[in-house]
């Protein structure tokens, strides 16, 4: 699943069971057959105490259920809280170098509701919380969101120079090497602005040939 390509989500109510209403959301939210209002979700604490206090327990959340989603070899992307009534949808994203399949987003979710139920991070009202894989409308910001998107055209400010738009071929700490029409371009990521994956139809071509090389951002 390179660079987000697959988008899966799995949802949980307090008996940790993957809820069959919504094993896979590709649109990257509920589905609208079941709203977050009805959804079954845990009993537990409101996680938003009040106006602009949101952010903070997105914080502490994170915190929280961080050392869980290593420890599945997995890195915790972001947190949201949102209300809906008396109910709060809690949306976790998670990625890792060899994607996240519904399975893995299952097996996490049980995890993680466990660990959240068994914590005061959430209030006292119930909530729905979802696990999911990032869409293909995932700013890629970190070097690992580059090197997971090899393969898949992308569209990139970069300083001094305009827009910018190249398959990532490779990426390492420093710096992502794009093929720019037909060149290979290597941009260190200080002069970079948020990449965005462009949606494209058919299948990835396969990794191009060894192409000439030219160095930009340095």
């Amino acid at each position: 699943m390179p660079g987000g390509s697959r988008h899966t989500s799995a949802r949980h109510d307090k008996a940790g069971r993957p809820s069959p209403r919504t094993p896979l959301d590709k649109a990257g939210g509920p589905s609208p057959r079941t709203p977050p209002e009805r959804a079954g979700g845990s009993s537990a604490r409101n996680p938003v105490a009040g106006p602009g206090e949101g952010r903070a327990d997105e914080s502490r959340i994170a915190d929280a259920i961080r050392p869980v989603v290593t420890a599945a070899g997995m890195d915790l992307e972001s947190v949201r809280v949102t209300a809906a009534g008396r109910r709060r949808l809690l949306r976790v994203v998670v990625d890792s170098d060899r994607g996240v399949s519904l399975d893995d987003a299952a097996t996490v979710s049980r995890e993680l509701s466990a660990v959240l139920d068994a914590g005061e991070v959430m209030g006292d009202f119930p909530y729905t919380l979802e696990v999911s894989s990032p869409g293909v409308d995932r700013p890629l910001v970190e070097p690992r969101h580059w090197r997971r998107a090899a393969g898949r055209l992308v569209k990139v400010k970069v300083a001094d120079g305009g827009a910018t738009v190249g398959r990532v071929v490779s990426a390492d700490a420093e710096e992502v090497v794009l093929d720019v029409d037909g060149v290979r371009r290597r941009f260190a990521y200080i002069k970079l602005g948020p990449g965005a994956i462009q949606v494209e139809f058919g299948h990835l071509p396969e990794e191009p040939a060894q192409q000439p090389e030219a160095r930009d951002g340095h």
